[in-house]
């Protein structure tokens, strides 16, 4: 009869270097493909491939799953972070242009995957659909790291540009994700199941339209109103403590909610996080208006923000190991051997070449938002000549130039959310074949390493230019004044500056 606990038994040594050097691989990998190819994500999928089932199996196959687990933790708390550092103010401003790219961004890849995966290379319709939904995500992360890193002297991300980008990043990632929980859902029919088709597509769409929707409305009127007048002031007492309770129960209230209503919980894991950064008070009074995490630790009635509270409790343990094993579980699914036959090689680099371009005309939104905009101003003037307006609008298409090529190669790379719904397409369905999946491998892969090498070089060339423009710098939201406070609020700024 098996004891009623877990038997304590020494790991062997054998056991304890295995995993030390694996988890050694998957910080030196990273650390290596962001420094060289700008693509840190390529670095853990390398050391996953090795130390998984694809090409050595060094590691047991429990620990694999295991880490596959604590690796989806990673993803859940990378798009988490994600929202609570999302300027909505920048969301809300640049919202039109936004949807424009990114409905660009989803149905020009979904478009040229049936011009060549279903007409040319004759693959299924439902499976050419999968593979150019996976192809329609863009790397959220994968953008942060690189214009973060490729530009120290200026913070694209708070450009206009930027807005536009990591708005449609986001969009484009969450009909990915709607996508992947009706391809999720397609492989009960897939297996025979008896369930009615049009419930088991409409049921995503229509509880993440419900959960978009409602999740702002009630919580500008309803939970905003009543956490500012009941529960924020609380806050300061415990701060971070008080902070961290309310970010985990929030967290999975919304991706519970998420999981039960049929859409997918990553999706629910943004909208927390977007929920969160709304809640607090802006006005200069409020416990979490303050200038640094310092300020609201130190004083009574202040308190430090979510964001803060997640760069102390979680940032270390999501960056240096949650995050590497969820990138490390996708090479533990990836067929490494099959990728190298010439067939899947030369289907693999046509796909990645169309692809690319399919996320590249997303740029193409700058120009043409640059020339609607100018066109009322330079048609006013009864006099202005002909070659007057010529050089206008070569002045506005060199301005706008920069900043379509930024945009254009930032939604290139494909990076998780690419890989997580091709594998589930591949993993819980019948529709896609090993051939398209490694088709589909191909391209997600070289576009997630291209893309970003080419953004990091247009950064360092004219990032200063960009953030110059038209499309450049946005000043960051002031807090909410009242008589007097505006004063208050510039000694506090003083002060602060002072220590």
């Amino acid at each position: 009869m098996a004891a009623p606990f877990l038997q304590y038994h020494e790991p062997g040594i054998i056991d304890i270097l295995i995993l030390v050097s694996f988890f050694t691989f998957l910080w030196i990998s990273e650390y290596a493909s962001n420094k060289i190819i700008r693509a840190g994500i390529i670095g853990p999928i390398a050391v996953g491939i090795i130390y998984g089932q694809p090409l050595a199996n060094i590691l047991h196959h429990d620990w694999q799953e295991t880490f596959l687990y604590l690796g989806y933790i990673g993803l859940v708390l990378i798009i988490f972070e994600g929202g609570l550092s999302t300027r909505l103010d920048l969301l809300k401003a640049n919202f039109g242009l936004s949807l424009i790219a990114a409905a660009t961004g989803v149905l020009c890849p979904i478009g040229f995957s049936y011009l060549l995966l279903y007409l040319g290379f004759g693959y299924g319709a439902v499976e050419t659909f999968i593979i150019g939904a996976a192809l329609s995500a863009t790397s959220l992360g994968t953008t942060f790291a690189v214009i973060a890193g490729a530009s120290k002297s200026v913070d694209l991300s708070q450009t206009r540009v930027g807005a536009v980008l990591i708005s449609a990043a986001v969009m484009d990632d969450v009909s990915g994700l709607v996508m992947s929980s009706v391809i999720h859902q397609l492989g009960t029919l897939s297996s025979g199941g008896d369930a009615n088709l049009g419930w088991l597509i409409g049921r995503p769409i229509v509880a993440s339209a419900a959960m978009a929707i409602l999740t702002p409305v009630l919580t500008k009127w309803v939970f905003a109103p009543l956490f500012r007048s009941w529960v924020e002031h609380h806050f300061a007492k415990l701060d971070h403590l008080s902070n961290i309770s309310l970010m985990i129960v929030v967290l999975c209230a919304f991706i519970s909610i998420a999981s039960f209503a049929g859409t997918s919980i990553l999706f629910g894991a943004f909208l927390a996080g977007t929920f969160l950064t709304y809640l607090p008070s802006k006005h200069p009074s409020g416990p979490f208006v303050v200038l640094s995490r310092e300020q609201g630790e130190r004083e009574k009635d202040k308190s430090p923000t979510f964001v803060h509270t997640f760069e102390l409790y979680c940032f270390d343990a999501q960056t240096y190991v949650l995050a590497p094993l969820f990138f490390a579980s996708i090479g533990f699914a990836i067929p490494f051997l099959d990728l190298w036959s010439g067939r899947a090689i030369w289907r693999g680099a046509v796909y990645t070449l169309l692809m690319l371009v399919a996320k590249f005309l997303v740029g193409v939104c700058i120009p043409i938002s640059s020339a609607v905009t100018r066109a009322p101003a330079s048609g006013s003037s009864e006099c202005a000549g002909v070659q007057e307006k010529s050089a206008l609008s070569r002045s506005v298409r060199s301005a706008a130039l920069p900043p379509a090529l930024l945009l254009g190669m930032a939604m290139v790379a494909r990076g998780e959310i690419g890989l997580l719904i091709v594998e589930i397409g591949y993993n819980n369905t019948s529709y896609v074949s090993a051939d398209g999946f490694i088709t589909a491998i191909w391209a997600i892969l070289l576009n997630t390493i291209i893309g970003p090498i080419a953004v990091g070089l247009l950064v360092k060339l004219r990032g200063e230019q960009i953030a110059k423009g038209a499309w450049g710098l946005v000043p960051g939201p002031e807090p909410e004044l009242s008589a007097g406070s505006d004063a208050a609020l510039t000694e506090a700024r003083m002060e602060e500056a002072r220590k």
